[in-house]
């Protein structure tokens, strides 16, 4: 049995730079690929299935999933057995359902010993051509332009869902205002800190939006602020799930500890560069 780590997707800052005619948002964004993902396994068989299990699985019973969608993208006449441990909150702005689909991609692409086509990962959501590589990126465009990212300190982070899904599109609905200008990135960080005053300078624009459709963001940000060590609290994505830098992992892993909450998820741990 083959299995592909689903890490999960962080976005250290988002701009929503403008909007395209046919209603597509553009955005200016890095992402980055902590340590902490879920876990997709397949095995040859005749039909192609898929069994969810692990603390996120019932929200996707019954479902037509991404990792589905994109085996039949790949190839519809082939068949797997497919197993999905499903560690990461849904719907909760850290691109869970898009890292499983480039998983199910990479995975399926070396069981079946074929080629991914050009296409077939934006085709499935504007997240998942970031997540195939899962390596910190520079997201431009609506996704489908990748840029190199600035050269990463190893820092710590922590991240932290308040165990309410919010809709990507309700949060777009919400937003006004004008829109904001690309970033302008130095070429690398020489440590955490460097890096965390750089990032605070800009801004994630989804999060003032999320944050009137759920409040409960507000306090995830403030606890994650009090924690030791914390050099910079953000929303990520589209929300809930909120996220704080760290010069070390082990400062990531005791805030994850101090912030359990009753219905929070919460991990702490390393990331930075490519994942071990």
């Amino acid at each position: 049995m083959l299995s592909e780590a689903a890490f999960a997707k962080v976005n250290l800052y988002l701009h929503v730079t403008g909007r395209r005619a046919d209603g597509y948002h553009l955005l200016d964004s890095l992402a980055v690929f902590p340590e902490i993902g879920d876990v997709l396994a397949a095995e040859s068989a005749p039909e192609l299935s898929l069994v969810v299990e692990g603390r996120f699985a019932a929200p996707l019973a019954g479902s037509d999933n991404l990792v589905l969608r994109a085996a039949r993208a790949l190839d519809p006449t082939r068949g797997a057995a497919l197993r999905l441990i499903k560690n990461l909150p849904v719907a909760s702005g850290i691109g869970g359902g898009s890292a499983d689909a480039a998983a199910a991609l990479r995975l399926l692409s070396r069981l079946w010993q074929c080629d991914v086509p050009a296409g077939t990962a934006m085709a499935l959501g504007a997240d998942v051509a970031v997540c195939l590589a899962s390596l910190p990126a520079r997201m431009q465009g609506i996704g489908e332009v990748l840029l190199a990212a600035p050269r990463l300190p190893r820092f710590g982070m922590v991240l932290v869902n308040p165990g309410v899904a919010v809709a990507t599109p309700a949060v777009f609905a919400s937003r006004a205002g004008a829109f904001s200008s690309p970033a302008i990135l130095p070429g690398s960080w020489a440590d955490a800190a460097a890096m965390a005053r750089d990032l605070a300078g800009l801004a994630n624009d989804l999060e003032a939006p999320a944050v009137g459709l759920c409040p409960v963001i507000t306090d995830v940000l403030a606890a994650i602020r009090g924690t030791a060590g914390c050099l910079l609290a953000r929303m990520s994505g589209s929300g809930a799930t909120c996220f704080g830098v760290y010069a070390l992992a082990a400062q990531a892993s005791a805030a994850a500890t101090a912030l359990a909450r009753s219905g929070w998820w919460s991990w702490g741990g390393p990331c930075g560069d490519t994942p071990a």
